[in-house]
Formats: C-alpha cells, structure tokens, sequence
C-alpha cells in the first residue's frame, strides 16, 4: 500500500498537504491540514472531498482535519467493485497509513457513519470518538420496501445523470445508476444489524441527525421514512443512553446546508466534562 509524497497548498485554514494511497487496485486522494486534536471526516455514498469543503474548513481552525474520497467518488479512481465492504476497506487503508499523534475523533456522513461505526468496533484502540452524521441509524423495519423500489430507482438514475454533469471535476461520481442502487439496498441490510456493532464500542457517540431525511413533504413515502429515521435513533438511545443525539431542522442535505451548525455541535461534544452539553442553536431540534 504505497503512498506518494504529495504536494501542499495554502488555504484560509493553514497549509493542507496531498498524498495518494493505493490500495486494491484504487487510488485514494488523501487532504490532511489544521491544528490540535485529529479528526478524520469520512464522506458517504455520492458525496466527495469536495462537497465536504466547507465543513472540513471549519473544522481546521481547531482540529488537525483528514479528508479523502472513498473509491469511485471525486479524485478517486473507479472500481471493479462497489460494496459496502469494498468502502470499508478505503477507511481502513487511509487510517493505517495516518501518523496520527493520537487517536482521532471519527466523523462519518450518511454511508461514511456507518464505516465509522463498523471501523470502530473493530478497531476499538484507533479512535478517541465518534460523530455519526445522518447515518448509521438502526432502522427498525427496512427503508426501502418493494413499494418504494421504483421511486429509489429513478432517484438512482437521477444521481448518475447529475454525476454526468460533474465528470472529470473533484465532485464526480463513477458509480452507475445500478450501483447506487444495489448500494441503497445493502444499506439497510447494513443497518438491520448495526446494533451488534455499538455495542462493541465504548467510545462517546454524538448522533446528528436530520429531522426531515425524506423531505417535509405531508404525501408520500417522507413521513413513513422521517418516522422511521427518528424511531431508529430512539431505539438507539434506549441501548446506550448516554449517546448524545441532535436533531438538525433540515434534510438529508445537512451537511452541505448547515455546516456551521454541525461544526458548534461537534466542538461542544468535546467541551469538558459534560457529556451530552448541546450548543444553543436556533433552528436545532433535541430528541
């Protein structure tokens, strides 16, 4: 698993290097800039490095932030093969060549905070903490149904289309219509079982949720969905109490839209000696 030396550029945030890993026949586009505390931020299933911009930015002033693409998204390079497990692997390889002073704090997006969450339970000593953001959510009942099938297909195909428009820039996205698709479904196989998975884990947990996921649309399948989503994360939190959970009055969306806010969250979690403090924010929404 060779990495090249890489290259740094400034930004408002200090000097930010770039290095590559190469690992199962893909290249990983690694970032690493700022100060203090580590911090890796894993994107999640048709989000890049890039999208992630402005939250990594802010997150720079006080933490020394990692970022890369996971295969087949941004600077990486496409795949034989898009699994969950296949993503997983990236995590893995990108943390085992970090010289991390300490072990970071583990930020996942949507897909990415269920690699975190997987990630830390087998990796219990190479991480301080985890902040899941709008993924990794226990869903009591599946929630894709056949009767939502066709409505995630041509979501599916509309990613693909958009992904079209982005080719050959950092937010491109190489996967098919197919392949989202197939991953959306392994998702909640994914999830169906995650509970196995924290209750490996002893690290603090702080859950930042959208409170509208689907849309707040009153027809349709977003208020089935917007209830399960919450139902998942109440199950959580009746498992392990002591998770620190926020709710966001945004959609799946939130952390392109609302990056600020999730930046005062995650400093909070990590403000002395109170657990489960939570920033004063206006259009925050606690469970």
């Amino acid at each position: 698993m060779p990495t090249d030396g890489g290259e740094q550029s400034e930004s408002g945030d200090g000097t930010v290097r770039h290095f590559t890993v190469h690992h199962d026949g893909v290249t990983i586009p690694v970032s690493r800039g700022g100060r203090e505390r580590p911090l890796v931020l894993c994107p999640g299933l048709n989000s890049t490095e890039a999208d992630l911009h402005e939250l990594a930015g802010l997150l720079r002033r006080d933490h020394d932030v990692v970022t890369f693409d996971l295969r087949g998204h941004g600077l990486a390079s496409a795949a034989d093969r898009y699994s969950f497990g296949a993503f997983l692997s990236d995590l893995v390889v990108v943390l085992a060549e970090l010289d991390l002073p300490s072990a970071p704090v583990l930020v996942g997006y949507s897909l990415g905070a269920d690699l975190a969450v997987h990630y830390a339970s087998e990796h219990p000593d190479d991480v301080a903490e985890l902040v899941l953001i709008d993924g990794a959510n226990p869903l009591p009942a599946p929630f894709i149904t056949d009767a939502d099938l066709a409505e995630f297909r041509e979501m599916a195909d509309d990613l693909a289309t958009e992904a079209e428009r982005s080719k050959g820039t950092a937010r491109q996205v190489l996967l098919t219509a197919q392949d989202i698709h197939d991953l959306n479904l392994e998702m909640d196989v994914v999830r169906s079982a995650i509970l196995d998975r924290y209750r490996k884990i002893d690290h603090p947990i702080s859950m930042i949720m959208s409170a509208s996921v689907a849309g707040d649309s009153t027809e349709g399948r977003a208020p089935r969905h917007n209830h399960l989503w919450r139902a998942g994360i109440e199950q959580l939190v009746r498992e392990r109490p002591h998770t620190s959970t926020s709710w966001l009055d945004a959609d799946h969306r939130l952390v392109f839209t609302h990056a600020p806010e999730i930046t005062q969250i995650i400093r909070s979690a990590q403000g002395p000696a109170r657990p489960n403090s939570r920033p004063d924010l206006g259009r925050l929404v606690r469970c």
